[in-house]
């Protein structure tokens, strides 16, 4: 009876070790679960303002696409306008800088409108004597003149000399700021 009576109190000793680390389990798992339930919330949190954020980056890039479009399509409208020019079309800014250059002027001139734009209008190497541009489109920058009109003998890409009629008009912003000058070059006849 004894060593059966210390069996059982060995074993219950046993039971109640092994009841202890059982409940440091439980209370381990216990707050691991609380973790992983605060984890969790976190994360639905992050969803639900990641889902936010998608939505308004959706509609960013809607408004990025519709803005875009109708930039293209004005772009599309302006180079139509362009095209339908008798002559070549150059825009400079402020600086003299080349912002726009028109097929037409490509035509006359010989250089690409990647080749000239954003380089100084004064320092063009084409047949075209812009040093004598100088003087009218200072005074449309400086809103003396409405436009001017400058007759030039120029030569054109294929080596012919011409007279070129070149209209200086300035660039008007709709507050009516003077942005730049439109210079329109044609060819004419020669005159009397």
């Amino acid at each position: 009876m004894e060593t059966a009576y210390e069996e059982l109190q060995s074993t219950n000793e046993e039971l109640e070790t092994t009841n202890e680390e059982l409940q440091s389990a439980n209370e381990e798992l216990e707050t691991t679960n609380e973790e992983l339930q605060s984890t969790n919330e976190e994360l639905e949190t992050m969803n639900e303002e990641l889902h936010s954020t998608n939505e308004e980056l959706e509609t960013l890039n809607e408004e990025l696409h519709e803005r875009s479009t109708a930039v293209n399509t004005a772009n599309d409208f302006l180079a139509s306008i362009l095209a339908s020019l008798r002559g070549g079309v150059m825009v400079v800014n402020q600086n003299l800088l080349i912002q726009a250059w028109s097929a037409k002027a490509e035509d006359l001139w010989g250089l690409r409108a990647n080749e000239v734009q954003g380089k100084h209008f004064l320092n063009l190497d084409i047949g075209l004597p812009v040093e004598q541009l100088r003087s009218p489109i200072r005074d449309c920058l400086n809103s003396e003149l409405e436009y001017q009109e400058v007759l030039l003998e120029a030569i054109n890409r294929r080596g012919k000399a011409i007279f070129c009629k070149v209209t200086c008009t300035p660039l008007v912003n709709p507050s009516h700021q003077i942005r730049g000058v439109i210079l329109l070059m044609e060819e004419v006849a020669p005159p009397n």
